[in-house]
């Protein structure tokens, strides 16, 4: 490969005298990145362009990294600009508006190699997925995309625009929508969880934990994949009817057929997916105590886990086999995988929660602050209304943001213990 590279950026205009400042000495961890990867010093620069003409007319490589719901109109202004024979991708969680944006505007000499990392912005890369899209292209081309790709040190899997696109919505949608409505839920009670004991210890440090750190980030991670995944309206849609009709089960106090729904939908989602007998689980006692935000109680608050039920309700009702999508799983995705299969594979402990369900009602109005919430994050999704999902995304955010620095931490410790797990 050619020794004398630059890597040339642009962001929104308004931010370009900045970038320019900052990376005038040309100097740049990506160039030293670049230069781990292909073990020889580099000669590189890194050049700030005013806009996206620059960098399309003299990249050979060039990567999209714009919100899933502008990517058409960002590709619209500059695609007809992209460098001859020029390899060109994206990187937004929904790959169907993106492939479609680059077959519309693209001259038809570019060819299309899409990327997504399947983890958040405060996790380390390496061994994470990492999935490769060659969409059109020469196997030179998709191989020089997976030798630069490389020095993230993540896990690369191949996939098409669709199956990404289907195993994200498995994998991401409902799992954001559980804990989106969680917090929703804590701030219309005026709840810091942490602060009581009722959400100490065990499953719920997983609960805090994971809310906390999905409201740290910015609201269009969530809201790209939501709304412009056809397969994740569908399954977050499921996801809140399942919370309402557990909930009117346990309201209603029908125990037999909550109990038979419940374990039905277990024994569809756990014991058919192999995971029989000895297998040992995701998570741990010892792990789940070892994460919280506050002081552990001498006795935990027995609680009925609505958001944990719906979750597996929703994946019998979906025919989700969550096993099946490990290879392009996230962490949070594992970490709640986690603590669901920890409550149903745990048949004492399950048979204790269907029973608070009905007899206790320490969590009533949590668990229909829940309902409300998991229905309004659904609507919004269905809607397709980017500005709700912004504005109520924001302002739970601006609600728990005083202890983001402190979930961030302890989630990041959290990811790290599961991620040892062989």
């Amino acid at each position: 490969m050619p020794t004398n590279r630059s890597v040339h950026a642009c962001d929104t205009r308004d931010k370009f005298e900045a970038l320019n400042e900052e990376f005038s000495d040309n100097v740049s961890t990506v160039v030293i990145a670049f230069s781990q990867m292909f073990n020889k010093i580099l000669q590189d620069k890194v050049v700030i362009f005013e806009d996206g003409y620059g960098v399309s007319r003299s990249s050979d490589y060039i990567i999209y990294s714009v919100e899933a719901e502008t990517i058409d109109k960002v590709v619209a202004e500059y695609g007809r600009a992209t460098k001859k024979h020029a390899i060109v991708g994206g990187q937004t969680s929904c790959k169907a508006p993106e492939i479609a944006a680059f077959e519309r505007h693209l001259p038809s000499d570019i060819e299309i190699i899409s990327c997504h990392s399947l983890h958040g912005p405060n996790v380390d890369p390496e061994e994470q997925p990492l999935v490769l899209v060659k969409h059109r292209a020469s196997q030179q081309s998709f191989d020089l995309v997976s030798r630069i790709l490389s020095c993230f040190g993540s896990k690369l899997v191949h996939l098409s625009a669709e199956a990404h696109d289907r195993i994200t919505a498995d994998t991401q949608a409902v799992t954001h929508a559980a804990f989106l409505s969680m917090g929703t839920a804590w701030r219309a009670n005026n709840q810091f969880p942490w602060e009581t004991t009722r959400y100490v210890g065990g499953i719920e440090n997983v609960k805090c934990n994971i809310t906390l750190r999905i409201y740290s980030n910015k609201w269009h991670v969530y809201a790209g994949l939501a709304i412009m995944n056809p397969s994740a309206k569908q399954q977050i849609r499921q996801y809140a009817e399942s919370v309402t009709d557990l909930f009117k089960l346990m309201l209603g106090g029908h125990k037999a057929e909550l109990e038979k729904r419940v374990k039905t939908a277990g024994e569809a989602v756990f014991a058919t997916a192999g995971r029989r007998g000895g297998e040992p689980l995701l998570l741990s006692d010892e792990v789940l105590d070892r994460f919280s935000l506050g002081r552990m109680p001498k006795e935990r608050t027995p609680n009925n886990h609505l958001s944990l039920l719906a979750m597996v309700d929703c994946w019998w009702k979906l025919g989700i086999v969550p096993y099946d999508h490990m290879i392009c799983s996230t962490p949070l995705f594992r970490l709640w995988l986690g603590v669901t299969e920890y409550l149903f594979r745990k048949s004492a402990l399950l048979d204790e929660v269907i029973d608070i369900a009905i007899n206790d009602d320490t969590f009533r109005s949590d668990d229909l602050e829940f309902t409300f919430a998991a229905r309004g994050w659904s609507d919004c999704v269905s809607f397709g209304d980017f500005w709700s999902y912004r504005d109520r995304f924001e302002q739970i955010q601006s609600y728990f943001a005083p202890r983001f620095p402190e979930a961030t931490r302890i989630g990041n410790e959290m990811i790290k213990v599961l991620l040892e797990k062989p």
